[in-house]
């Protein structure tokens, strides 16, 4: 397994993942619900898959440290962090717009 590939695939989705998140809430400001919830199943597909090459190196390591740390690396999981804390943001602000377009 390539290791700079690898982090690559994890920055590369979870930016993804943090930029669908993003568009969605501008979605929900427009009161575009469906378009909201379209954009949040694409973020999550995007997260998923950086989860996904996270575990990999999870697992190739073992908790022995075969895997050298890079800042690379450190850097890869802090977008995956963030960009699964804007998901859970963007989630609370879109039931938040919801409820101020249902009461008109």
């Amino acid at each position: 397994m390539d290791l700079e590939a690898v982090v690559m695939d994890i920055i590369i989705n979870s930016g993804q993942a943090r930029s669908y998140a993003y568009e969605a809430l501008s979605k929900a400001k427009e009161g575009d619900f469906d378009g909201a919830e379209s954009l949040m199943n694409e973020s999550a597909e995007a997260a998923k898959e950086a989860h996904k090459v996270q575990t990999k190196l999870i697992e190739q390591d073992q908790g022995t440290g075969k895997t050298p740390m890079t800042l690379v690396m450190v850097h890869a999981q802090d977008h995956l962090m963030t960009s699964m804390l804007a998901q859970e943001m963007v989630n609370e602000l879109i039931t938040l717009h919801r409820r101020l377009a249902q009461r008109g």
